[in-house]
């Protein structure tokens, strides 16, 4: 069967951000959720202390129990921590950006990779141009695309290896200049604390925690994430909720249409927003089983890599847009997400 994307005419259907204005039009109490969360940094750092602990407890065990801890117990703080640098990225921790950005570094302490200053630069993209193929880094290449296809074993590679996946997504961003003081900060200080852990804990202790990161992103029962927000099982429905019961170990993170609805709420007040907006969800489809969603992506043959909806296909000169494309930064993301999206935090 033919492999492509769906590209849909940016007048089908709303996007986030008129629904985003919609729901505060029709329910003003709604701006009332938007704020910021300080309590997340405590959790922050119950969650990389409960790592760096069970690492000192694992760090002479035999090395199988260090696979089986990682799958059934770290990928689930790993995850949740991933969750914590999302929030400090839209800035709904601490009103400094500085402070957010400190607080996605400490995150990845437990995570091994210096992951939180480029998530942050690419994630607001992701916001901004959802569904253009070359400004929507979770969007994958079509070499990537082609790769992969519908074949069931390819997928689960494909899973088991997502976070090398998200790691090598930029580079189809010709548009935009990749680094920056703060992510160079970050890849020093986190490859510091891994030296420092491996000293003193040993090699086991930081290959838990690094398996830990793999499996928290990747073929795991929370791997169904991936596929939930954005891949499209509805017809003409781009981003997908998740209301099952992993939410409660992942701060609501399967609340996504909520979230690109209105960016500026934080983790504990997402459920509130369908509660106080109901009609506006209620005709969307959504899931209560990542497990069910990750099997049946694997091995539906009509669902690939490939089953994503593009308001904005490729721009390669061949066919030249109605309006002129220019080179864009993550910084330009950064100051003008604000102002574009509703729901925003002062």
């Amino acid at each position: 069967m033919p492999l492509a994307f769906d590209v849909m005419q940016p007048a089908e259907t709303p996007t986030h951000r008129q629904r985003g204005r919609a729901i505060i039009a029709a329910h003003p109490e709604v701006k009332g959720l938007i704020g910021r969360n300080p309590w997340s940094a405590l959790w922050a750092v119950l969650l990389v202390s409960l790592q760096w602990l069970a690492a000192f407890l694992l760090s002479e065990v035999f090395w199988l129990w260090i696979f089986v801890a990682a799958y059934c117990f770290g990928a689930f703080i790993n995850h949740a921590l991933y969750v914590l640098i999302h929030e400090a990225s839209h800035g709904l921790v601490f009103r400094r950006k500085n402070h957010n950005k400190i607080l996605g570094i400490f995150c990845d302490f437990a995570l091994v990779t210096p992951s939180a200053m480029a998530f942050r630069e690419y994630h607001l993209l992701h916001h901004q141009h959802l569904g253009d193929y070359d400004m929507d880094p979770d969007i994958v290449c079509h070499t990537e695309a082609r790769l992969v296809g519908n074949s069931a074993w390819r997928k689960t590679v494909w899973l088991f290896l997502f976070s090398l996946s998200q790691a090598l997504r930029p580079l189809k961003m010709r548009d935009v200049t990749f680094g920056n003081r703060w992510i160079a900060a970050n890849t020093l200080i986190v490859l510091t604390v891994d030296i420092g852990i491996f000293v003193v804990l040993g090699p086991q202790a930081l290959a838990y925690l690094a398996l830990s990161t793999l499996f928290a992103l990747g073929l795991h029962p929370l791997g169904g994430r991936w596929i939930q927000e954005h891949y499209k099982t509805a017809e003409g429905q781009e981003t997908y909720s998740y209301y099952g019961p992993l939410n409660r170990v992942c701060f609501n993170m399967g609340y996504h249409n909520e979230h690109h609805d209105m960016p500026g709420i934080p983790w504990n007040a997402l459920p509130k927003v369908k509660k106080l907006a109901p009609e506006f969800y209620s005709d969307l489809k959504s899931y209560r089983s990542w497990t069910g969603l990750l099997v049946r992506f694997i091995f539906d043959p009509t669902l690939s890599t490939y089953s994503r909806i593009l308001r904005r296909p490729p721009q390669d000169g061949s066919s030249a847009p109605a309006f002129e494309r220019k080179p864009r930064s993550p910084t330009y993301a950064s100051s003008t997400l604000k102002s574009a999206m509703p729901g925003s935090p002062g």
